[in-house]
């Protein structure tokens, strides 16, 4: 079974509903042991980070996901606040990738929204996929380059558009609302 992580951020049922199109059950589950359990854990995101590290904080989940042994793939909230810190809201994140999170400079059109490419791929979530290839991307804060990262995208400025770390993933676009290439990258999470 495969665990959506449930609290306050949005696009949980966007993503179950790209791994049925995929043919892969799933549940959407704030419950400890259910996804302990799982096979595979989700932690989506859409939202403000310090509202939302508040409500993980409240369940205990904040304490739940970084002890997990399975692989885990965190999307865009989601990826933030398994780094350090974010600039959104002075937000202490989960600590478990070795980045702080920071606002993009008002440069260029802020949030960063809509299709772009990503290059310096190093991670298994990549396979049959290309630095050709375009991914789907909505955020006003980014992730800065670390050891952690397994790809970067610029955009204003080079950030990790994706980390690994052990059996944590993360990506900055959303796979769920890529296509087929993001669609590609699920089921490359799903086989590991």
């Amino acid at each position: 079974m495969i665990a959506i992580i449930k609290y306050n951020g949005g696009n949980v049922n966007s993503v179950q509903n790209a791994l049925q199109r995929l043919n892969f059950d799933s549940i959407i589950t704030d419950d400890f042991q259910l996804i302990k359990n799982a096979e595979k854990v989700i932690f989506p995101g859409v939202g403000e980070a310090s509202s939302t590290m508040k409500v993980l904080k409240e369940k205990g989940l904040d304490q739940l996901i970084p002890g997990l042994t399975q692989p885990v793939l965190g999307i865009c909230l989601g990826m933030q606040l398994m780094c350090k810190n974010n600039e959104e809201g002075d937000t202490v994140g989960m600590g478990i990738f070795n980045c702080n999170v920071r606002k993009f400079p008002p440069l260029d059109l802020v949030p960063h929204m809509g299709w772009n490419s990503v290059s310096d791929l190093k991670s298994p979530l990549f396979s049959e996929i290309s630095d050709e290839n375009d991914l789907y991307f909505v955020h006003s804060y980014y992730c800065e380059l670390s050891e952690n990262t397994t790809s970067v995208c610029d955009y204003i400025l080079p950030f990790s558009a994706s980390l690994q770390k052990d059996n944590f993933f993360a990506t900055q676009f959303h796979p769920e609302k890529s296509g087929k290439f993001g669609n590609q990258l699920l089921q490359n999470f799903l086989k590991l």
